[in-house]
C-alpha cells in the first residue's frame, strides 16, 4: 500500500471550518505535533468536522502516534462515512498497527458497520414502503393478486430482515469503543496499579469498553476502564491510556 493521501485543503468537497488554513501551516512545515494541537484546538472551540478530524489523523500519524491517528479517523468517519481518502488512510494505519486493514470485530459486526445507521434506516424504510405499495396494488387490482404474491412475500421478508439489521446496527452504535494511545499499555486483572498483570496492548489497538470505575488508591483518584480487545481478552487499564472513539 502506498503513502497516505495528504491533507484536506480549502476547495475540498468537505466543509472547511474557520481558522483551518492557519492550522495547516505547521503541518506543511513538518511540525506535526504542533499541527495536531492546532486542529484539536479548533475542534474544542466548537468546530468539529470531518475535515478537521481527517487532518488531525494525518498529523498524528506523521508524529508517529498511530493510536491517536486511528481515533481521529474514526471520529471523521462518523461525520463523513463515504469519504474515500479517509477510508484509505484508516485502512493504511490499521494495517501498520495490526497487519490487517479491516476493522476489529466479528464478520457480523463488520457487515453491520458497512452501512451507517442513517443508511440502514433509509434502506429499511424504502423496502417497507415498497411492501406496503405492493399490498395496496393487490387490493386495487384483484387480478394482480396471484402475480404479486411472490413479490409481496419477498418484500415483506426483506423489510423484516432489514428491520432486524437496523436494530442490531443501533445496538452496536451504543457500544463504547476506544483506541490505545500509549506506546505500550499495561492491562491488569483489576482496576488497581497493584492488580496482577494481564497482558499488554500496543499503540493503536482498538477496544470495546465494557465498564468503568473511579478508584481512590492511596489518596489518588484514577479512572479505570474494563476493556475487551480484538482477541477477546478482557482486563482493566487506565482511562488516560486510551482515546474514546464512540460513547
Amino acid at each position: 500500500m502506498g503513502l497516505l493521501v495528504g491533507l484536506a485543503l480549502a476547495g475540498s468537497a468537505l466543509a472547511i471550518p474557520t481558522g483551518f488554513d492557519a492550522a495547516n501551516q505547521p503541518y506543511f512545515e513538518g511540525k506535526f505535533a504542533e499541527a495536531a494541537a492546532a486542529y484539536q484546538k479548533l475542534i474544542e472551540t466548537g468546530q468539529p468536522s470531518g475535515v478537521l478530524y481527517y487532518n488531525l489523523g494525518n498529523a498524528w500519524f506523521k508524529a508517529k502516534q498511530p493510536g491517536r491517528a486511528i481515533a481521529a479517523y474514526l471520529r471523521a468517519q462518523q461525520l463523513n462515512p463515504r469519504e474515500p481518502n479517509l477510508r484509505f488512510n484508516l485502512r493504511f494505519v490499521r494495517e501498520k498497527v495490526t497487519g490487517k486493514d479491516a476493522p476489529v470485530g466479528t464478520a457480523w459486526q463488520r457487515a453491520l458497520a458497512a452501512l451507517t445507521l442513517n443508511e440502514w434506516a433509509k434502506l429499511c424504510a424504502a423496502v417497507f414502503w415498497g411492501w406496503l405499495l405492493l399490498l395496496i396494488l393487490r387490493e386495487v387490482r384483484p387480478v394482480w393478486r396471484k402475480p404479486l404474491r411472490l413479490y409481496i412475500a419477498l418484500a415483506g421478508a426483506g423489510a423484516l430482515l432489514l428491520a432486524i439489521g437496523l436494530t442490531a446496527a443501533w445496538r452496536q452504535s451504543q457500544v463504547r469503543t476506544a483506541v490505545v494511545i500509549h506506546s505500550e499499555a499495561v492491562v491488569r486483572q483489576g482496576p488497581l496499579d497493584r492488580s496482577p498483570f494481564a497482558f499488554r496492548l500496543r499503540d493503536g489497538s482498538e477496544l470495546v469498553v465494557q465498564d468503568q470505575q473511579e478508584i481512590t488508591d492511596q489518596s489518588q483518584q484514577q479512572l479505570w476502564l474494563r476493556i475487551q480487545d480484538a482477541g477477546g481478552r478482557i482486563g482493566w487499564l487506565k482511562r488516560d491510556e486510551v482515546a474514546l472513539t464512540r460513547g
